[in-house]
């Protein structure tokens, strides 16, 4: 069944108006079980990503200040903006409205008008895509680590153990093009719990192995002001790169409403997602924390880009191996995470077009030995399979881990997990300008632009400055 909704006796610009006939129903009939503890699941499976592996170098770039508050910094952030953007779930209350915003654009729509839907969804696009890109390239430095931690097990670590990366990413891909056929995030509960206790995994053991480099070594290693470089300027690109990569690591407003559709009801689904929210930061920013501080006081200026493949620990080797396998596992359903919300979109989108098309509309039933009954849809089919060839082919073209993440945290940021959300809650609740609440949101939003804005820059000079050389 083609999934529709109707708003406001409009329907989705992304629907017909054919199909809006049945879009209350429809959406009434969604069974909707999630609870504050699937949320946490999904919340943690998107944010405890491969950004958590560079914040050992994100505070070696900062120093021992600057480092640790700019986590804290971004992890307040986004429980601000998350409890801002919780509340545009329904329209126009936030308990109680009739209308179900069940993704990040919507809400745009429905509160700031069709325009500024658009200009939400391009970066909103941007950054799904961009989040599937990254995950392929860091699924295959951790899948290449494994061979390489053996290697230099058997060979010494001045061993020559050199391994390509496109195999990897191509083997990544391979297995998206699978999970990419879940219909849609109402499917992806086990999914999610899996994920999630593989980013557990992964993340204690790199907090243990950095303690017990600490511990070994019986030093603090690091500096107040970071890592020293030969002008201002390689300072300034390095450090504001590192703000990037924070920014990345602790980003995941594009999916919440996402997952905010999967709650159930009572209580309302806001306060529940501002329970969950709050509480998933928290325990990520605790992880971060750890990973980024134990990080840098093992290794100290020499602290690796990823941490759990840049050969900072190269024992117990079997350690690493698992470690790497858990990232693995994890970008599997991380990948997944977010890419539903545009699979959603685009589906939604070409449905719309082509209502009466079987090759878009049917499901048709497969029935394998000994596994359940699997539905097959050709638009689905088709779509996702091309979708994950590009991201991967991407990867392959991009294959840089902290400049990455660098450009990605730094150019979504702020109109996703900033702008929108403050311009949302001005809205819904009509606070006027130079009011005493405007004027402290409008402080809050140029703070992060600026913030924004150098990260950007550096990320961007990074990126270039690894391409070229």
């Amino acid at each position: 069944m083609v999934e529709v909704e109707e708003r406001d006796g409009q329907t989705s610009p992304l629907l017909t108006d054919s199909a809006s006939s049945s879009a209350n129903s429809h959406n009434n009939s969604i069974k909707r079980t999630g609870t504050v503890w699937t949320a946490i699941a999904h919340i943690i499976t998107g944010v405890i990503g491969s950004g958590v592996l560079s914040l050992a170098w994100s505070v070696a770039q900062l120093g021992w200040i600057a480092g640790p508050i700019c986590m804290v910094m971004f992890g307040i952030i986004t429980i601000i903006s998350s409890n801002l953007l919780c509340n545009c779930y329904r329209y126009p209350d936030p308990e109680v409205g009739h209308i179900r915003n069940r993704s990040y654009a919507e809400a745009v729509r429905s509160y700031l008008g069709k325009k500024n839907m658009w200009v939400a969804g391009s970066f909103l696009q941007e950054s799904y895509f961009g989040y599937g890109t990254a995950y392929t390239t860091t699924s295959a430095i951790s899948m290449r680590a494994i061979l390489k931690s053996n290697c230099y097990h058997k060979k010494g670590h001045n061993a020559p153990c050199e391994y390509g990366e496109n195999l990897f990413m191509l083997i990544f891909g391979a297995v998206q093009v699978l999970f990419s056929q879940i219909p849609d995030f109402h499917n992806m509960e086990l999914l999610s719990i899996v994920a999630a206790i593989m980013s557990f995994a992964y993340t204690f053991i790199g907090l243990a192995l950095g303690f017990a480099k600490v511990v070994e070594d019986g030093e603090i290693k690091g500096d107040i002001t970071g890592v020293s470089t030969a002008t201002t300027a390689q300072k300034v690109w390095l450090s504001s790169q590192a703000i990037g990569d924070i920014a990345f690591a602790f980003t995941y407003n594009i999916i919440l409403l996402d997952i905010q559709d999967t709650l159930k009801a009572p209580p309302p689904e806001n306060k529940t997602m501002k329970k969950a929210s709050a509480t998933a930061i928290l325990i990520t920013t605790f992880f971060f924390l750890c990973c980024g501080c134990f990080g840098y006081a093992a290794f100290g200026n020499q602290a690796p880009g990823n941490l759990l493949t840049g050969f900072g620990f190269y024992e117990p080797y079997w350690l690493v191996d698992f470690a790497n396998a858990c990232i693995v596992l994890h970008l599997v359903g991380g990948y997944q995470i977010y890419s539903q919300p545009l699979f959603a979109v685009a589906e939604r989108w070409i449905s719309n077009k082509h209502p009466n098309s079987e090759f878009v509309n049917k499901e048709r039933r497969i029935k394998l030995p000994l596994l359940p009954d699997f539905k097959l849809n050709l638009l689905r089919l088709c779509f996702r399979t091309a979708y994950v060839a590009s991201t991967t082919g991407l990867a392959i073209l991009f294959p840089y881990f902290n400049q990455v993440l660098g450009v990605l945290g730094a150019l979504n940021f702020w109109p996703l997990a900033i702008y929108f959300p403050v311009e949302m809650y001005l809205a819904q609740n009509n606070i006027r300008a130079w009011t005493g609440t405007w004027t402290v949101l409008q402080a809050f939003k140029i703070f992060c632009l600026l913030c924004t804005i150098l990260a950007l820059v550096g990320s961007l000079e990074g990126l270039i400055s690894n391409k070229l050389s």
